[in-house]
C-alpha cells in the first residue's frame, strides 16, 4: 500500500521530522525478508524497550531528517529501510535490533542517529554492546555508595571505640568510689 496524497506525505514527513528531532537514538535498518510473524515479534520487541518502529519511504526519510537538521543519513537511503526510534534509552533500538539479528539471522543494520549526529553501522554495533541506562545508572550510583559505606564504617569503629572508653572508664571511677 503505497503513500497517494501530497497530504499523506507531507503527514508522514512532519511525524519523521519529530522523530528525528526528540529521539536520543534511531537505528536505521534494511528490513528484507522478514515475514509477518517475525515483524510482529520485532515490533513487540521494540515496544516492550520502549522503541517506536516505522517503515517509509527513503524519500520520505531523507526529507524529514533534513528537516530535523540530520545531515549525512542520504548515503544509507538504499533499498527498504525501517527506523527504530528512542526518545528515552539511546542503547535500547540498536540492542533490540542486534539480538534479532543474532536470533533470526535477517535484517542489516545501515546506521544511526544518536544525539541528532549520524554515527555508521559499527558504532551502532558498540552501542548495543553497552549495558543499559539502568545498569549504568546502577553501577555509577554503587561507585558512589562504596566510599559513603567506607565513611560510616570508620566513624562507627570511631564511635564504638570512645564508647568503650568512656565504659571503661565509667567502671574505672566506679571501682575506684
Amino acid at each position: 500500500m503505497g503513500v497517494s496524497t501530497r497530504e499523506e506525505k507531507s503527514l508522514i514527513i512532519k511525524e519523521m521530522t519529530e522523530r528525528f528531532k526528540q529521539a536520543k537514538a534511531a537505528v536505521l535498518t534494511d528490513y528484507k525478508g522478514l515475514n509477518v510473524a517475525e515483524a510482529t515479534k520485532l515490533r513487540r520487541r521494540f515496544r516492550k524497550s520502549d522503541c517506536e518502529f516505522k517503515v517509509a519511504k527513503n524519500t520520505l526519510v531523507r526529507l524529514a531528517a533534513k528537516q530535523a537538521g540530520v545531515e549525512g543519513l542520504d548515503s544509507y537511503l538504499e533499498g527498504p529501510t525501517a527506523i527504530a526510534f528512542s526518545e528515552h534509552d539511546p542503547v535500547a533500538p540498536a540492542k533490540v535490533l542486534f539480538e534479532f539479528i543474532r536470533e533470526f539471522k535477517k535484517m542489516e543494520i545501515k546506521a544511526g542517529v544518536l544525539e541528532g549526529r549520524v554515527i555508521d553501522a559499527v558504532v551502532v554495533r558498540k552501542l548495543a554492546d553497552l549495558p543499559s541506562r539502568e545498569v549504568l545508572l546502577t553501577k555509577v550510583a554503587g561507585g558512589m555508595q562504596a566510599p559513603l559505606y567506607g565513611l560510616v564504617n570508620v566513624l562507627y569503629g570511631t564511635l564504638c571505640s570512645f564508647v568503650y572508653a568512656l565504659e571503661s572508664l565509667r567502671k574505672q571511677r566506679a571501682s575506684e568510689a
